[in-house]
């Protein structure tokens, strides 16, 4: 794939919606939205405070290596305003600066062509990956991306339900990974010729999708790309079909919007007749068309934009009933003070088992404090408390389709010490192991 370095001369017009590329109709207003005019649920620790991140190379030690990205800050940056963060990832051979710099094309391709869209409305970040590639050995590489998140969120505003991944080739499969991981982390994911290069570890969740395959690609044949698409049909509980897709020879492309789709979780397939590339262009019957001339990019920039900010539904709250128990996560002493104990208790209604799920991946009570591992453990065993909400990762949780809790920080379970069944039992983490003392369900 080594030839695909010259790819990154790419990218410019069109629309969306299930029409083939000529007479295209947008979805909705293409013109996308200011930052201002975004609902950010949940701005970062960055807002409000002088930045010292500034556009350009950063390094980060992350699974005890040293790691290189390029950040491009808004050239009108405001500290009180939270933008979107959108990672663009490289090809196989390719490198963060070919996706910065959009190669030959220049700034009109820069992020496969969305940063010019933005119009100073979205923070970027292209990694660099290791070898040049995203064999995310040991899941190194998504570890790679919640390293970055921390630091970029910790010093500038980002708005936590506008974050997108999207990439070509190798960085197609590191985005699909990113969907499959970490679907509660971002709000939407854009495939462009991909494959399952990179793992899939979770793929149960939700997450809003659009895959972009060439019908004639050598190198990543498109079946490859409809099984990715395919996984999130289904988990975004989606109508399953058969999209169009143009004919061979026709030089033209065609977008499918799928119906059926869970509230704010739109999939998207779009099939052209090309071969293996980003920045395919209607009539033209070669890969490495400039990118400034191809259809791609407003299609991807749409996609994005439409979702707006906030959560795709409102939050979640309610009590969290154990199937083992069939008691409710609770507060010990109905407590407001941190450090006081979790634990399961006969389900009351009470203020102190109302649990809300937040798109920052918490689990609020009385509205300020969070689910909490204590001490940042990540030990079997370390006890689960409540404390000041503060979007550390010993604060994350992800609610599984299988009806576990998972604590992003230590990858373990919240779990019922011991099995146990009465009134008061502690909770704790644990190592994941499909148990009824580590199931929950909304009371």
């Amino acid at each position: 794939m080594s030839r695909i370095r010259l790819l990154f001369t790419a990218v410019a017009s069109a629309a969306l919606l299930i029409v083939p590329a000529t007479g295209q109709a947008a979805l909705g207003d293409s013109a996308a939205p200011s930052p201002a005019d975004q609902s950010a649920l949940a701005p970062t620790a960055g807002c409000g405070g002088t930045p010292t991140l500034t556009s350009g190379t950063h390094s980060i030690t992350t699974s005890g290596k040293n790691r290189n990205y390029i950040l491009r800050i808004p050239d009108n940056y405001n500290n009180t305003t939270p933008y979107r963060l959108i990672f663009g990832f490289h090809w196989n051979g390719g490198t963060a600066g070919d996706v910065d710099s959009g190669g030959t094309s220049g700034y009109p391709w820069s992020y496969y062509g969305l940063r010019a869209l933005s119009d100073n409305t979205a923070i970027f970040v292209a990694p660099q990956g290791l070898n040049n590639g995203w064999a995310n050995s040991g899941g190194e590489d998504v570890t790679f991306v919640d390293d970055m998140i921390r630091e970029i969120e910790a010093d500038l505003c980002v708005d936590t339900a506008q974050r997108f991944a999207l990439g070509f080739s190798y960085g197609g499969g590191m985005s699909y990974a990113l969907a499959c991981a970490r679907a509660t982390v971002f709000r939407a994911v854009a495939v462009y010729a991909g494959a399952q290069l990179s793992g899939c570890s979770g793929g149960t969740e939700p997450v809003a999708y659009i895959g972009l395959h060439g019908l004639r690609d050598p190198v990543l044949n498109i079946s490859a790309g409809r099984s990715l698409r395919d996984r999130f049909v289904r988990n975004n509980g989606c109508t399953p079909q058969s999209p169009p897709e143009p004919a061979q020879g026709s030089l033209t492309h065609i977008v499918t919007y799928y119906s059926g789709c869970r509230t704010g979780y739109p999939v998207a397939w779009a099939a052209f007749d090309a071969g293996h590339t980003p920045g395919p262009v209607d009539g033209r019957p070669g890969d490495f068309e400039p990118g400034e001339n191809s259809w791609t990019r407003p299609v991807v920039w749409e996609f994005f934009t439409q979702l707006g900010g906030g959560d795709p539904n409102p939050p979640d709250t309610g009590a969290l009933r154990g199937a083992g128990s069939g008691r409710c996560l609770d507060v010990n002493g109905a407590s407001q003070a941190n450090g006081a104990l979790a634990q399961i208790w006969d389900c009351n209604g009470q203020a102190n088992q109302q649990w809300t799920s937040t798109s920052a991946g918490e689990l609020r009570v009385y509205g300020t404090k969070c689910l909490d591992v204590n001490g940042a453990g990540t030990a079997d065993g370390t006890a689960v408390i409540i404390w000041d909400c503060n979007g550390q990762d010993n604060q994350k949780w992800r609610l599984n389709a299988d009806g576990s809790i998972t604590a992003v920080g230590a990858n373990k379970c919240l779990d019922v010490s011991g099995a146990g069944t009465a009134n008061g039992t502690r909770l704790q983490i644990w190592s994941c192991h499909g148990g009824a003392n580590q199931q929950w369900t909304r009371a």
